[in-house]
């Protein structure tokens, strides 16, 4: 099953153009060094200070995941090189390979008439 399209607004538009080429965008503090995941919005840690967009590594490891019926689909909270974690879909591994900490990378998908959207993929 493929992932539902997704809609860009002005707040993901700079998410939505780097993951069409490839790049994983994640939102940086620069008030405290911290990144945050792309949805952030504010740091709790510093609220008035403005994030920015920064381009990551897209590398990480597998927390926790789920097979969604039906169809078997891979669901996994993946914890980024860089701090954040992210939910996305398991694309190119069996549900029986995977454990906590399994190493993966984000690629993308592009849902027939949404936006690309990041996926894991092994590493």
């Amino acid at each position: 099953m493929a992932p539902l399209p997704i809609s860009r607004d002005e707040r993901s538009a700079a998410f939505f153009d780097a993951a069409a080429q490839g790049t994983l965008l994640l939102r940086w503090s620069p008030a405290t060094g911290a990144y945050l995941p792309p949805t952030a919005h504010i740091d709790p840690s510093a609220p008035l200070s403005p994030l920015e967009w920064r381009p990551v590594a897209g590398t990480g490891e597998i927390v926790t995941w789920t097979v969604l019926p039906p169809g078997g689909d891979v669901v996994a909270l993946v914890e980024l090189a860089e701090g954040p974690w992210l939910t996305v879909a398991v694309r190119g591994v069996a549900p029986t390979a995977l454990h906590e900490g399994y190493q993966v990378r984000i690629g993308f998908e592009r849902p027939e008439g949404g936006e690309a959207v990041p996926v894991a993929l092994p590493r």
